[in-house]
């Protein structure tokens, strides 16, 4: 037990022994045995005179209880008090009360994971039958493609055509126990994949590393090898596919690697423009340190630690960095500061790789807890305002750097943060057992009383429309900004107000970010309303999403009921956002978030030993 509890196992017994029942002689004897005072009183004669009073006294009482009272009647019946001279004796004669036994906290924390109950279960239940519905579409219509087109029933290859929701929703299916799906899509990656690498042409670095590369070690981790093939298979391909992907980093000429591959040649070239997104060149690190550590090789790890190793060089804002960097120069481009696309995952990582690498048990990698502290702090400063009328919490942007205007726009994406910061606040723990261990500080707290208040915004961004499902993007109504007749199509909502849907902001992608955090604030708060939140939004993804001939797909508006829908089932669907769900309502054994860290693709990573 950590030293710094607030108490010790030892105080735990005394407190616990100081109410267990003991006998009346045992109490007189042990008091007459403690009675070590300055003074010995029963030595002087006034001492002697008080002991016989006290003896006389207690013979009185004893006397006077086999005594009836006038108002008693011969047959008192059990449990009546009985009266002496008009005293109600029970009060002075009465036990005190008893005080439950104090539970150490590592004692405490078992109490809420213990049991799941039937209504969770059931509705951890549809989630995985809603898993099977987009998995049947997909390999009826679109097997080995990268995406479903679930109402053209086809499949696209938008992602460079290497299977890209057979490898996203692989874990998925392992973690829901969903055999058959894992036989399916173990068989297609053990036939195909090494051959697709091998034959096909451009991939984005960050894109395939996260979802692919991901998926694979994630398999090869939760593999048991009792459906599909053996781990070994997994592993392989991954390292076969990280082996290409390295030449974004042999190829730029500084620690930034460039953004696009060519897989068959194992060759590397900038984006049109020549900038890479900060959070693409930082958002590969969990993946390539946890091949390092299964293969033996180092050569993975070390060319992804150098991103992050540069970027501590690098002038920030409080913490907070421009969306675009430069592989040419090495420095960031531009003045744009956001937590939406392009920034998102560059802060999620941050602390998700300091706790991947050990933690404060490591003490390699403090720097990159000291660029997360100082980049909430950051947030805190410069991005998060306070909307009107009712008060919603958001994180804005600044679009011209610090000194320019604030805009109160805010992405879908980052809704990852509510989850982040709370994970950043416990390490991983529930906020129960870190504030027993006196693991809390008031910073930490302020993080963790963020990210409720962000993910209040987060849902309400759901709340607000008339399909129960959030806009890409939203915009908060504030002092200094406001727009009419932009609202979401629920007149009820009590935010309605609050948020403004602009006309080309209005689709939805199937996203997992909300629904994520969600998930990490059930598990470290322990608060219902999180999975009756999730609950909610699932119930809107099955009303408004789901298509007849199977699969789910992507809409157009969702301010509109009937919504215009897309025709595109996005990877992460399967791969992110229905694990994400059905770990909210599943049991915290399963995937534990001080074993675990996802990567921003929901595949989950061991954290190391140390």
């Amino acid at each position: 037990m950590s030293k710094s509890l607030p108490y010790s196992v030892k105080d735990v017994n005394y407190d616990n022994a100081k109410f267990r029942h003991r006998s009346p002689l045992k109490v007189l004897s042990q008091s007459l045995l403690t009675l070590n005072t300055k003074r010995d009183y029963a030595s002087c004669s006034t001492g002697k005179f008080l002991i016989l009073i006290l003896i006389f006294g207690i013979a009185c009482l004893m006397l006077m209880g086999t005594t009836k009272s006038p108002n008693d009647s011969p047959l008192n019946e059990k449990g009546k008090v009985t009266f002496v001279w008009g005293l109600r004796l029970g009060r002075l004669l009465r036990k005190p009360p008893r005080i439950p036994p104090r539970l150490s906290p590592d004692e405490g924390q078992l109490k809420d994971n213990t049991t799941n109950g039937p209504k969770w279960a059931a509705r951890q239940q549809s989630v995985k039958e809603a898993f099977d519905y987009a998995w049947s579409g997909y390999r009826k219509f679109a097997m080995g493609y990268d995406e479903l087109m679930p109402i053209s029933q086809r499949g696209v290859d938008g992602l460079g055509g290497l299977g890209a929701t057979v490898v996203d929703a692989l874990d998925t299916a392992m973690i829901m126990g969903h055999g058959n799906i894992v036989s399916e899509a173990g068989s297609w990656v053990e036939a195909h994949l090494l051959e697709r690498i091998s034959q096909k042409g451009q991939v984005n670095l960050f894109e395939t590393t996260i979802r692919v590369l991901g998926g694979l070690l994630s398999a090869y981790h939760l593999s048991g090898g009792d459906h599909g093939p053996k781990p070994d298979v997994y592993l392989n391909v991954a390292k076969d596919l990280a082996d290409r992907l390295l030449s974004a980093f042999n190829s730029s000429p500084t620690a930034v690697p460039y953004s696009d591959v060519i897989l068959r040649e194992s060759t590397a070239h900038p984006a049109p423009g020549g900038m890479s997104s900060t959070a693409e060149v930082a958002s590969v690190q969990l993946e390539f340190n946890y091949l390092s550590a299964v293969s033996g090789d180092p050569k993975y790890s070390t060319e992804a630690m150098k991103v992050l190793a540069h970027i501590k060089t690098l002038p920030k804002t409080e913490g907070l960095v421009p969306i675009y960097i430069s592989p040419h120069s090495g420095k960031f481009v531009g003045e744009n500061i956001r937590l939406g696309s392009r920034g998102d995952s560059y802060y999620e990582y941050l602390i998700k790789v300091w706790l991947q690498q050990g933690g404060k048990m490591n003490g390699n990698f403090t720097y990159l807890h000291d660029m997360y502290t100082e980049a909430m702090k950051g947030v805190r400063h410069l991005l998060v305002r306070k909307s009107i009328p009712k008060g919603l919490v958001f994180v804005g942007e600044l679009p011209y750097g610090s000194k320019g205007e604030f805009s109160p726009k805010m992405d879908h994406l980052v809704c990852f943060l509510p989850g982040t910061l709370a994970l950043g606040a416990t390490k991983g723990l529930t906020k129960e057992k870190a504030l027993a261990e006196n693991l809390l500080s008031f910073e930490d707290l302020e993080n963790l009383k963020l990210a409720e208040d962000l993910a209040k915004a987060c849902f309400e961004m759901y709340e607000v429309t008339a399909t129960g499902l959030a806009p890409e993007i939203a915009y908060f109504h504030t002092q200094e900004y406001s727009e009419d007749g932009l609202e979401g199509g629920n007149k009820s909502s009590v935010y309605a107000k609050d948020i403004v849907i602009k006309q080309a902001d209005r689709h939805n992608l199937l996203r997992p970010e909300t629904v994520e955090s969600l998930f990490v604030l059930y598990r470290i708060t322990k608060d219902t309303k999180y999975r009756e939140q999730g609950w909610q939004i699932f119930q809107a993804f099955e009303k408004h999403t789901k298509v007849k001939s199977g699969g789910y797909t992507s809409l157009d508006d969702v301010t509109e009921v009937p919504p215009h829908r897309r025709d595109k089932m996005e990877t992460f669907f399967l791969g992110e956002t229905l694990k994400y769900l059905y770990l909210l309502f599943g049991d915290d054994s399963v995937i534990p978030l001080d074993k675990f860290v996802f990567n921003t693709e929901a595949h989950p990573l061991p954290i190391r030993n140390t």
